[in-house]
C-alpha cells in the first residue's frame, strides 16, 4: 500500500465517521493506536472537517457578533492545532527517512510531504460535499451539472496529488530529494510578536 493509498483511506473514514452527527462539537473517537501515524492522520481530517463546518457557521449573515467572534477564536486555535499537527507528521518523515544520504544533486521540493498530506486531508472534504451537492434533489439540472464537473476535476486533483505524494516520497527515499521543514513561525497567535497583543502590556 502506497502511503496516499492509506491517506485517503483514513481521511475518508474520519471524513464520514464525522459526518454522522455532522456537529462541531461531538467528540472524536480514533479508531488507530494512539501517537501512531494513523492516529495522527484521522486527527488531522477531524480537526479540518470541524474547522470546515466552523467557516461554514461564521458566514451566516444573521450571525450574532458575541457568537461570531467566539467561533472566530475557535478557528484561530484550530488553525494552530492543524498547523502543530502538520509539523508533527513532518517530523514523522524527517524520522523515517533520517539514515538516507542524499545524493550531491538532490534538490528540496516546493513543500514538505505533510503539506501536501494537508492538501490531500482538505480535497477529502470537498469531494464529500460536492457529492452531496451532485446527490441532492431540490436542485436544478444546471446546477447538478456544475457539481458534477467540479466533482470530476477534483476526483482528478486527488489521484495527481497522490501521485505527486508518492513520488516525492519515493525520491526522499532514494535520496534524489531532501527534506528541510520551516516551523511557520506564526505571528498573529503569539504575544510577543503581535504588535496589538503586546502593545497592551
Amino acid at each position: 500500500m502506497t502511503f496516499s493509498t492509506l491517506c485517503n483511506e483514513i481521511f475518508e473514514k474520519s471524513t464520514v465517521n464525522y459526518h454522522v452527527t455532522d456537529n462541531v462539537d461531538a467528540s472524536m473517537d480514533n479508531p488507530y493506536e494512539l501517537k501512531s501515524i494513523e492516529y495522527y492522520l484521522y486527527l488531522k481530517n477531524w480537526i479540518d472537517a470541524v474547522q470546515w463546518h466552523l467557516e461554514d457557521l461564521i458566514r451566516d449573515p444573521q450571525i450574532d457578533p458575541v457568537e461570531a467572534l467566539a467561533l472566530k477564536r475557535r478557528i484561530d486555535k484550530s488553525n494552530q492545532d492543524r498547523t502543530d499537527l502538520v509539523e508533527l507528521i513532518d517530523s514523522y518523515f524527517l524520522d523515517r527517512y533520517k539514515e538516507v544520504k542524499p545524493m550531491p544533486e538532490a534538490t528540496i521540493n516546493t513543500e514538505s510531504p505533510a503539506w501536501a498530506i494537508d492538501r490531500l486531508s482538505i480535497l477529502a472534504l470537498k469531494i464529500y460535499h460536492m457529492q452531496q451537492e451532485v446527490e441532492r434533489k431540490d436542485v436544478s439540472a444546471e446546477h447538478h451539472t456544475q457539481c458534477q464537473n467540479k466533482l470530476n476535476v477534483l476526483l482528478e486533483q486527488k489521484k495527481d496529488l497522490s501521485a505527486a505524494i508518492d513520488q516525492l516520497l519515493e525520491d526522499i527515499e532514494a535520496g534524489r530529494k531532501y527534506m528541510k521543514v520551516y516551523k511557520q513561525m506564526k505571528m498573529y497567535n503569539d504575544p510577543a510578536l503581535n504588535p496589538v497583543l503586546y502593545a497592551k502590556k
